[in-house]
């Protein structure tokens, strides 16, 4: 069963998804700041979002949506070709290790 997330009626709709590729990184969590409220007044109503700007950091950045711009097509395939290819080259590495362990089991 998929998680369901319920967004109340007066709200605007989120531009962006979670696990989003977008040029600022991958999008991590959002938020809302309802009007009306004192965060809203503070920093203005609307969705906020978490972003990983890098998969090697812990970094993360807090943006407004009129503050992230998407990928193209072509840049979202370059981005996913690579992560495949890394996991592709991790797999290999694994591959190779239960081979050498294999080996070792049944000459041992």
């Amino acid at each position: 069963m998929q998680p369901t997330i319920s967004i109340p009626k007066h709200w605007d709709y989120p531009r962006f998804a979670f696990d989003q590729r977008t040029q600022q990184g991958m999008i991590l969590g959002l938020y809302y700041y309802p009007t009306g409220t004192e965060l809203a007044e503070q920093f203005g109503d609307g969705w906020r979002y978490v972003l990983m700007p890098k998969k090697s950091s812990d970094e993360t950045s807090y943006l407004k949506e009129d503050q992230i711009q998407t990928l193209t097509a072509e840049e979202l395939f370059q981005k996913i070709t690579a992560e495949i290819d890394f996991y592709q080259q991790q797999i290999n590495i694994l591959n190779r290790q239960l081979t050498v362990l294999t080996q070792g089991a049944n000459n041992g």
